[in-house]
């Protein structure tokens, strides 16, 4: 009897245990209820409305596309178009509830039976596999909260989730997500990440598509097709699976997806073309008003010509210089920009902000003033040292020509006869030119400036030749042709400009007569392409800036290169690596392009006589012809100063006796056809050459 009376004790003491527990339990689960319910209510009133979610608060995104249309950069959070629920693939929708929450139809918000099978998991696992997280807890952390892992946070997570679904229809709730969660690359929502990855609308999407999407936002940087594009292949193809387990497709339908086939967007290039838009975003303060909606800025940029252009200063620049590139089509659209040999090491754009002496590249403005003011290309002047206001000025290796044309001394680039120039027709006149040619560079007027002392930009510079290449109308550089919204909108449209006439077609092609001279057979060889071009090279003293400029086939390219803290550069001249980098460039960017020739020159008249003597004490030179160019015959220097066209074995002294007139210790050696002996100097010139270099002494000042 005892025994079985403390046995029914026993038994009461623990029933009325277990009673008060469940009484216990219960009265917390109604104040919890109570004081969730407040909760949520309190949430809830505070909720934006379903509209003003819509709006995205993160920013504009802007997408630049190359003239072709590829997109080679994308700024700020890259929003797509908002879609409608309606407007979203039913393949996109059904591919994101699979994978990510396949009982989002059936709760509230919160989903026990999701957490209870991710505790499971975790137990089976030793950790967490997956997550508990709905499609609206995920999109309540993502609109209010952040990814810190806490218990508050976790809380407060799921009460804002519930009073989402107390507040908004399942079809905004995931309206809501699909166009705001992000899926890596900095895309938020499918149309975005479709356009980043796709290059094309979520509304496109076809089912591979969509499974690599949805796969994306488990781990967007994992996932990324742009990173690792196996991983993005694996994981649709588990998203593939998890869509025919949960019936939305049949066996045969997820047979038929192929992830691996899909094709993706083109990788943006990240390099030199940055000194690009770097320079041409900007400008769309000045061109458009809209601050908020996605825009596309279509820009003038080849990528065929800016990887030519940037492969040039690349294999020409020397060892620890820096180089810059601007190519410009005839209408001012610019083709090419490279402003520093590595985009990565320094952003700095030389090809825009630095200010550089052009050195004899600034002999356009000085030679246009002289042909506008009536000289012509074969008026005869005297290469000869002179003085001007305490001032001389030298030829390269102190070489001076006696008489000869005005093409001559620009073909060589004669100090001297610049020099002359800018005392007779004065030094403002040609900063005026200049001004006129579009440099806004401070420009000084003493009698040196005529050798490219005032500091300019590459840009400028290329504006000015260009002009010529135009037969004197304005070329004004331009980076974007239109703005358009996401939806194709015009928002901006470059309009062709009505070129006023900066310079008379005549002086534009007596000036490309000269500068098409200088590339034949003067200082610019090294810049030859095997068609019509013009140019002119410019080295600044002690080798510290080399320049080359020319146009051909409607095409103008300057190219600077120097040292950012203006060191000399052993070597550096126009005419070398700059002119050499222009070749490069050109021969690929004028590839497909018609050759065309340069306008014949149609001087007016003028009273003077033919070849009358412009400037200078005239006298004898024997070695240019009655035109004013040296005799023919002399051999064809290469782009490094070398001689061509001529047999290795007969550059003896007899052979360097005859071409200098000197007479020779072996009386019966020929002359060679192809050489002529030439009359020795009398003894009254100023400066006897002692080699074919010094005859033709170019000036790279």
């Amino acid at each position: 009897m005892g025994k079985a009376k403390s046995k029914k004790s026993s038994s009461g003491f623990i029933g009325r245990w277990f009673k008060r527990l469940f009484i216990i339990g219960l009265l917390l689960a109604i104040i919890g209820a109570i004081v969730a319910g407040v909760f949520v209510s309190i949430a809830r009133s505070e909720l934006q409305s379903f509209e003003e979610l819509k709006q995205s608060p993160n920013g504009q995104m802007i997408r630049v596309r190359a003239s072709d249309g590829t997109i080679i950069q994308t700024l700020g959070p890259s929003f797509g178009r908002w879609l409608s629920i309606d407007d979203i693939p039913e393949n996109m929708k059904d591919a994101m509830v699979a994978v990510e929450d396949r009982r989002f139809e059936y709760h509230y918000g919160v989903d026990p039976i999701g957490i209870a099978r991710s505790f499971y998991e975790r137990f089976q696992a030793g950790r967490f596999t997956q997550g508990g997280s709905t499609i609206t807890q995920q999109l309540a952390r993502n609109l209010f909260l952040n990814n810190n892992r806490t218990f508050t946070r976790k809380i407060r997570e799921m009460i804002l989730a519930t009073a989402m679904e107390t507040k908004f229809s399942k079809e905004q709730i995931l309206e809501l997500y699909l166009n705001k969660v992000y899926f890596g690359g900095g895309a938020y929502g499918v149309d975005a990440a479709s356009r980043t990855f796709f290059d094309h609308s979520a509304t496109e999407l076809s089912l591979a598509e969509s499974a690599i999407i949805a796969g994306l936002v488990k781990a967007p940087s994992n996932y990324s097709p742009t990173a690792d594009a196996q991983a993005a292949i694996d994981r649709a193809s588990v998203v593939v699976e998890v869509m025919q387990d949960a019936g939305m497709i049949t066996a045969a339908q997820a047979n038929e997806v192929k992830p691996a086939e899909v094709k993706l967007a083109a990788d943006k290039p990240q390099n030199s073309v940055r000194y690009f838009t770097d320079h041409a975003l900007p400008l769309l303060d000045n061109l458009i008003e809209e601050t908020e909606k996605p825009i596309d800025v279509w820009t003038t940029i080849d990528l065929r010509l800016q990887r030519a252009a940037t492969n040039a200063i690349r294999s020409n620049v020397p060892r620890g210089v820096q180089g810059a590139l601007v190519s410009m089509d005839r209408d001012g659209a610019v083709l090419a920009m490279v402003g520093g040999a590595d985009y990565v090491a320094s952003n700095y754009n030389r090809a825009v902000t630095a200010v550089r002496q052009p050195g004899s590249s600034w002999k356009l403005f000085v030679y246009l003033t002289a042909l506008e003011a009536g000289l012509r290309p074969d008026d005869l002047v005297v290469d000869e040292p002179v003085e001007i206001n305490g001032w001389v000025p030298r030829n390269s290796g102190d070489r001076y020509a006696g008489t000869i044309s005005l093409k001559t001394a620009f073909t060589f680039s004669k100090n001297t006869i610049a020099a002359q120039i800018g005392n007779e027709f004065g030094t403002s006149t040609i900063a005026g030119m200049a001004r006129r040619m579009g440099i806004t560079t401070p420009i000084n007027t003493s009698p040196a400036m005529v050798l490219g002392s005032s500091e300019t930009r590459v840009i400028e510079m290329v504006r000015a030749y260009a002009i010529v290449g135009n037969e004197g109308r304005d070329v004004e550089p331009y980076f974007i042709t239109k703005v358009t919204t996401i939806d194709d909108d015009i928002l901006y449209q470059h309009r062709k400009s009505t070129s006023k006439q900066i310079l008379e077609d005549w002086v534009a092609a007596g000036m490309t007569d000269l500068m098409s001279n200088a590339v034949e057979v003067g200082t610019g060889r090294a810049a030859q392409i095997g068609r019509p071009t013009a140019g002119k090279t410019g080295t600044t003293s002690s080798n510290k800036d080399g320049w080359f400029l020319g146009f051909s086939s409607g095409i103008t390219t300057g190219v600077w290169m120097g040292r950012d803290d203006a060191k000399p550069v052993g070597g550096l001249e126009g005419g070398r690596s700059p002119a050499r980098a222009f070749s490069s460039y050109m021969r690929a960017a004028v590839s497909g392009r018609p050759a065309s020739q340069f306008a014949l020159v149609e001087y007016p008249e003028r009273e003077d006589d033919e070849n009358a003597l412009a400037f200078g004490n005239e006298e004898e030179n024997l070695f240019i012809d009655e035109n004013g160019m040296p005799l023919e015959g002399l051999p064809e220097l290469g782009a490094d100063g070398g001689l061509q066209g001529t047999e290795p074995e007969l550059l003896d002294e007899g052979w360097i006796d005859r071409v200098l007139g000197r007479q020779s210790d072996a009386p019966d050696a020929p002359a060679t056809p192809s050489q002529p002996e030439l009359q020795a100097p009398k003894p009254e010139q100023a400066v006897r050459p002692e080699s074919i270099d010094d005859l033709l002494a170019p000036d790279n000042n």
